[in-house]
């Protein structure tokens, strides 16, 4: 007896739900975005459009200030997504290729799990272990928790890619005589390329929108772009916060969207 499919869109109201969840997520960014093009310097009249508040960023009197906050978060991001993504690809490696071991099924789990434990625990967590190291807080203590947290989503699509990759290729590359080292480098690296780019852009659009773990672990005048707007708002939100709000979205747009078009483009093949 055939299995009978499920159509969810034809389900009652549940195009009124997606809708309505659509409106909660992107609402608040259309807005936030409409009013960094505000030529008004109040955030409730729209006096016409205007790109004075993008050119204050830049040259206003809080322009420094934010420039050397976004160079802060442009380079941890950098490094973090590089360092994290080159051990996701080693764990990949181990856990994927490196066959049946003591502690395997744990290390998966070990891996997924700061995925799954809420950000503020792992904030926390990460401040208290600094702490008890008697590490000082700075801009290496926010490289070093971001390149922590950053490990398990760059592991998804490299781990995602690799587990569609028959052991048959390595396996006919050991037999004309390549080592295992060249069986990895010159034909299971390139096939694993896309899942690993893809996974370096998530992880680099992690650690430069992150905030609750950067603000935990940083020091004391150190900024990041995410904790500069937070100090920033807090002394009343300003058209130029949205302007830099837009641009930062605008970058985790592009990023996300370069990370879903290589990981489509690869499957299509």
């Amino acid at each position: 007896m055939a299995m009978r499919r499920y159509d969810l869109r034809h389900y009652p109201s549940f195009k009124a739900v997606t809708l309505f969840c659509l409106f909660v997520l992107y609402a608040p960014l259309l807005v936030v975005t409409a009013y960094s093009f505000n030529a008004s310097a109040s955030i409730t009249n729209w006096e016409g459009v205007s790109l004075r508040w993008y050119v204050e960023v830049f040259t206003g009197a809080e322009s420094e200030k934010f420039k050397s906050a976004a160079r802060n978060s442009f380079v941890i991001a950098l490094i973090a997504a590089t360092v994290s993504t080159a051990m996701a690809t080693f764990a990949a490696t181990a856990l994927l290729r490196g066959g049946r071991f003591r502690l395997r099924m744990l290390s998966f789990g070990l891996i997924s799990l700061p995925l799954m434990v809420p950000e503020i625990v792992t904030a926390v967590a990460t401040l208290i272990f600094f702490n008890a190291l008697g590490v000082e807080r700075g801009l290496l203590t926010i490289l070093l928790a971001h390149i922590a947290f950053c490990i398990p989503f760059a592991y998804l699509p490299i781990s995602a890619r690799m587990q569609g990759i028959e052991a048959t290729y390595e396996q006919a590359a050991m037999d004309l005589y390549a080592t295992r080292a060249k069986a990895f480098t010159r034909v299971l690296l390139p096939l694993m390329m896309p899942g690993i780019l893809s996974g370096w852009l998530l992880a680099f659009i992690v650690s430069l929108d992150d905030f609750i773990i950067t603000n935990f672990v940083k020091g004391a005048g150190v900024e990041t772009l995410p904790t500069a707007i937070f100090g920033a708002v807090k002394q009343g939100i300003k058209p130029n916060i949205m302007a830099i709000s837009t641009m930062l979205l605008g970058v985790s747009v592009v990023m996300v969207t370069l990370s879903w078009l290589i990981s489509q483009r690869d499957t299509t093949k």
